[in-house]
């Protein structure tokens, strides 16, 4: 059985991540089939417009727990080809259609999307917060949300596809069976636009997102070496034992302050 599967109507390619006694997580075979079949769907000049979902109550868990803890490194094994969807090489509009939990790096490849339709019963968690040593600082902010809904996705809290609706995170709220007919009605409004509109002003749109300054992705990178590195794994083997972790903070308690600042960080 195929861990992506994939499926043709028209023009539009609609794209299963097929896991679901996993929840869909991220191992390397999935992450390289989903290389492969966005890299597929870039050159195919017959598909404009692909809908990405997920089998059973999950859309995508995120990062594979088991298979860390099986390599003893934090973090999912990167594919040794190129994803354009990840990279931003893919300039063809993809609907996210979150069929259920939408956590950590399952919540990134929604974010990643360009259009939003999420069955109610759906959660999200930015889940870096749990399993580094800085949260999910950039997150809201790409997002435009005000202060307090960025500190709380930062912070790991868990959102309602309800809350994120009325955020305007997400474009449609949907029963379970409209989901994928729902995704496919944006697919085909789509496809009724003159072509170069669809292209370019998916482009342009992307363009304008907001990024951290460069200042600030500095001090990010500084944060996430201030702390016990035994603690990445530690959150990962409680999550995979099913126990409270026994987190270390700093290797030295006198390292917790002063902070890395905007000031002291190297250029």
């Amino acid at each position: 059985m195929a861990v992506v599967e994939t499926e043709r109507l028209g023009q539009v390619l609609v794209v299963r991540m097929n896991r679901p006694e996993r929840l869909n997580a991220l191992n390397l075979e999935m992450r390289t089939e989903l290389a492969e079949t966005w890299t597929e769907f870039r050159h195919n000049d017959g598909l404009e417009v692909a809908i990405f979902t997920g089998t059973g109550r999950g859309f995508c868990a995120g990062e594979d727990m088991r298979e860390s803890m099986q390599r003893g490194v934090p973090g999912g094994q990167r594919p040794a080809i190129e994803d354009p969807f990840m990279s931003g090489a893919l300039e063809k509009p993809v609907i996210a259609a979150v069929n259920g939990y939408a956590m950590g790096g399952g919540f990134m490849l929604v974010e990643r999307t360009d259009l939003r339709v999420a069955v109610r019963e759906a959660v999200f968690e930015v889940s870096e917060a749990k399993r580094w040593l800085l949260g999910g600082y950039n997150h809201g902010y790409v997002a435009n949300l005000p202060y307090p809904i960025a500190m709380e996705m930062a912070l790991g809290f868990r959102f309602t596809a309800e809350r994120f609706y009325e955020i305007g995170f997400l474009n449609r709220l949907v029963e379970a069976d409209q989901l994928i007919p729902s995704a496919l009605a944006m697919a085909e409004h789509l496809l009724t636009l003159p072509p170069a509109s669809r292209v370019n002003t998916v482009h342009m749109m992307r363009q304008m997102r907001p990024t951290p300054a460069p200042e600030m992705q500095r001090l990010a990178g500084a944060l996430r070496d201030h702390g016990a590195k035994s603690d990445l794994m530690e959150s990962r083997a409680a999550f995979a034992e099913k126990r409270t972790p026994n987190f270390k903070g700093w290797d030295n308690p006198e390292d917790r302050y002063p902070l890395p600042a905007l000031d002291t960080v190297k250029t």
